[in-house]
């Protein structure tokens, strides 16, 4: 299944420790956008308040076929819904020193959109180019036929 919108820029920021998935509270519009391309996942971050998981700044646009959705707000915040074992197993987690989630895709699901996160530690320059040298090094692997 091809992903909706994806957070590229994560997979090479930050080292992912655990992917998880859950569903979110969307509008019917917002769906038809998303299911059209209009959503951007760049800049987004997970949040948790009050016991419960907060997307923020992510950019899902006015659906196209929509006449005038009057005082709509495009990055406004979406309720992540997970079960409440993986709502208690991330707290825990998130405790720790330096761990933080990470929006990563939209996908469908069924008939579903579906939000791929994972609980991430941040990489440091150094580990970002060291990397990029390794992966290098497969691709040039590769091309040779070894």
């Amino acid at each position: 299944m091809k992903p909706f919108a994806e957070n590229r820029r994560a997979r090479h920021d930050f080292e992912i420790l655990e992917p998880l998935e859950g569903g979110l509270s969307l509008l019917g519009h917002e769906v038809k956008s998303i299911r059209e391309g209009g959503a951007k996942l760049a800049g987004s971050y997970i949040s948790i308040e009050n016991g419960e998981l907060w997307l923020r700044k992510v950019h899902i646009a006015p659906y196209s076929k929509a006449g005038g959705i009057k005082e709509y707000d495009p990055e406004r915040e979406r309720k992540i819904l997970v079960t409440a074992s993986e709502l208690r197993s991330l707290l825990g987690k998130m405790s720790q020193k330096g761990l933080t989630l990470v929006p990563l895709s939209l996908y469908p699901r069924g008939r579903h959109i579906k939000l791929s996160f994972a609980l991430c530690r941040g990489r440091k320059s150094f580990d970002k180019r060291e990397k990029l040298k390794q992966r290098d090094l497969d691709r040039e692997i590769r091309s040779e036929g070894y």
